[in-house]
């Protein structure tokens, strides 16, 4: 069982690992989406320093889906990131993935499509491409992962914790909103969280955040799959992202410390699911309502 948390900061990093993430998630712009924080060069190389150094490893997140501009510069980024020995790649422009293997650097890589990922044949596709694994569609139900998983001998990466990305556009629309209604931007948005509401629920507040790779607008709720976390062990799903781009800090780290717990109750045998779903909602932001989104429905009710 591989826990792999989201890293903001090289504090927050050495933090993650002493709670006991396998895997930290790092990267920056303009190649990597929804990151809690981006980083720079540096320190994305003084976390891999960091992990490498504990026996742990690093992804890079380099999932964007890539303009022209992006991937004339791709090439001298994946020099760097193989200069410094990064684990593994988050990629799934094909045309950054044609450049990773065209230049032939040993960096291996994951296919990470965001919603596109739906089925064990496209997956097999890519494993027959190079990539070592692939990060499962979060619209996906918990049957069907399992189903796909049983088809491969790579790792689907699925999401046990954080929010989904149910709206993505590469216009600044916070950045225009603010133009069309005060003339000028009412401060700067990078480290705010604002909030858009449904008109027929008052109490919704689904996240919206602008940044350089544009606007993204996430669930209302944090998805969860603490309570079937066992199951998943049964059935080969094994690795376990939690991504804490909307949960900062020491809040997440505490939230990473509880699923390592979980993982180690579970090997030990004595995993009680109610018990951890507690201690996790006693940790969960008020604001932020937890919830199962598709994992628990049935295919056929979904699609």
């Amino acid at each position: 069982m591989e826990i792999i948390a989201t890293a903001e900061s090289m504090n927050q990093a050495e933090a993650l690992i002493d709670a006991g993430a396998d895997r930290l998630y790092a990267g920056g712009h303009p190649f990597g989406l929804r990151l809690p924080r981006p980083l720079g060069l540096e320190e994305i190389e003084s976390i891999v320093r960091l992990a490498h150094s504990r026996g742990k490893a690093v992804t890079v997140a380099c999932n964007a889906l890539m303009h022209n501009k992006q991937i004339d510069q791709f090439a001298a980024y994946l020099t760097q990131l193989a200069e410094m020995k990064v684990d593994a790649l988050a990629v799934g422009d094909p045309g950054a993935i044609l450049m990773l293997k065209e230049q032939a650097l040993p960096i291996p890589y994951i296919y990470d499509a965001g919603t596109l990922v739906t089925s064990a044949e496209q997956i097999a596709f890519w494993i027959g491409q190079g990539a070592s694994g692939a990060v499962a569609a979060r619209e996906l139900t918990l049957k069907e992962l399992i189903m796909m998983q049983q088809k491969l001998d790579r790792p689907i990466e699925v999401l046990v914790y954080g929010p989904t990305c149910i709206h993505q556009s590469g216009r600044p629309l916070l950045t225009n909103y603010f133009h069309y209604t005060s003339g000028d931007r009412a401060s700067r948005l990078d480290d705010q969280v604002l909030f858009l509401r449904d008109p027929k629920n008052a109490g919704s507040q689904y996240p919206i955040i602008e940044d350089t790779d544009g606007t993204h607008i996430f669930s209302t709720e944090d998805l969860t799959l603490m309570g079937q976390l066992k199951i998943m062990h049964e059935n080969g799903l094994d690795t376990w992202k939690l991504d804490g781009v909307l949960l900062r800090g020491d809040a997440f780290v505490s939230i990473v410390a509880l699923f390592d717990e979980a993982r180690r109750a579970i090997e030990a045998g004595a995993f009680v699911p109610e018990s951890f779903i507690n201690r996790l909602k006693k940790l969960q932001p008020e604001h932020r309502p937890l919830g199962t989104g598709f994992y628990m429905k049935n295919p056929e009710d979904v699609h």
